[in-house]
């Protein structure tokens, strides 16, 4: 199995430079010693009963994680007309490769939506033995984006997907057990913003391994498409999905990344107020202020007194370009784009 993850492509003086990045995995086999641990650990984390583990949504899920990692695999795409090598993937099964596009290839094969979103479509190069292109997030899917512009980095837990991240068996239940749920209005402030120009970009701490779930989210909620950052998660790495909720030293490094990849566009960074969002995005607008146009953080119920929590952003804000960083509480607060 190949998971394609959503990439980017941008503007160079010759053309285009595209990303594929992606994961070569096998599934546990259904009677394999590795999947019944795994579902054990779920069942005992979960307090699951037979009603649950037989459920269609958490066998879908737990899908998810349940599979080997394959890696010294290469792997080859078809974009076009053009067979490219898009490398060989590592010990954790991930592969990432960049290559050229010329002027001429993109305009004739990309795809148009609004007007922040243009994107190449590809697919795993037939013959792969044994490994087949996920659908959904794509076969693969290059997101087009000028040099200039602006483009939202939009957390997901949260931020655009109810998640209850301050509660770890309800993260944890809301991950494994329910369909996802969008936080109400953020898809519509999304797709006016998107209507406006706005391109996206959507780095979370989530794992990679929910990648094309998350794709059908944003799909089936009407969210913009864009560009996915995850998190690498290893079962083994920790207590399992036990740090579900570790975001802020890979999130920094992901955005910090983008920003580079785009110097002369400017950004709106929006998140939640439920982990260390407000304290990552104040971090990279005092590195960047010159491209960021904005911190925009959602309050979502919180355990400590509000009062802790307007000391948090008054902290942060004296720290920033006055205006830089509002809050809000529901979508219809959301301003228009700068």
């Amino acid at each position: 199995m190949i998971r394609f993850f959503p990439t980017y492509a941008r503007r160079t003086d010759s053309g285009w430079r595209a990303t594929v990045a992606g994961m070569v995995a096998r599934p546990l086999p259904q009677q394999s010693r590795r999947r019944a641990l795994a579902v054990a650990v779920f069942r005992r984390m979960l307090d699951l009963d037979e009603v649950d583990l037989a459920s269609e949504v958490f066998r879908r899920r737990a899908d998810c994680f349940l599979f080997q990692r394959v890696p010294g695999q290469p792997v080859r795409i078809r974009l076009a007309d053009r067979l490219i090598e898009a490398g060989i993937s590592d010990r954790s099964g991930h592969f990432n490769a960049s290559f050229e596009l010329s002027d001429d290839e993109v305009a004739v094969h990309a795809h148009a939506g609004d007007p922040g979103s243009r994107w190449l479509p590809y697919d795993a190069e037939a013959g792969e033995e044994e490994l087949v292109a996920a659908a959904d997030c794509g076969a693969g899917r290059i997101h087009l984006i000028e040099g200039q512009g602006l483009s939202v980095i939009s957390d997901i837990d949260d931020t655009v997907k109810v998640s209850n991240v301050a509660d770890r068996r309800e993260l944890l239940r809301n991950t494994l057990l329910r369909e996802f749920r969008a936080v109400p209005g953020m898809a519509a402030a999304y797709r006016r913003w998107e209507a406006a120009g706005a391109a996206f970009h959507y780095v979370s701490a989530s794992p990679w391994q929910l990648s094309t779930c998350l794709c059908d989210f944003l799909g089936s909620a009407s969210l913009p498409a864009g560009s996915m950052h995850l998190k690498l998660f290893r079962l083994k790495d920790s207590t399992p999905l036990g740090r579900l909720t570790a975001r802020k030293r890979s999130k920094r490094r992901a955005i910090e990344q983008i920003m580079a990849d785009f110097p002369d566009r400017r950004f709106l960074l929006v998140g939640d107020s439920g982990e260390r969002d407000p304290e990552v995005y104040a971090a990279v607008a005092r590195r960047r202020p010159d491209q960021v146009a904005g911190v925009l953080i959602r309050r979502v119920p919180d355990r400590k007194a509000a009062s802790h929590l307007s000391l948090r952003f008054d902290k942060l804000a004296r720290r920033l370009p006055t205006g830089t960083l509002q809050t809000f509480t529901a979508a219809d607060e959301l301003p228009q784009l700068p």
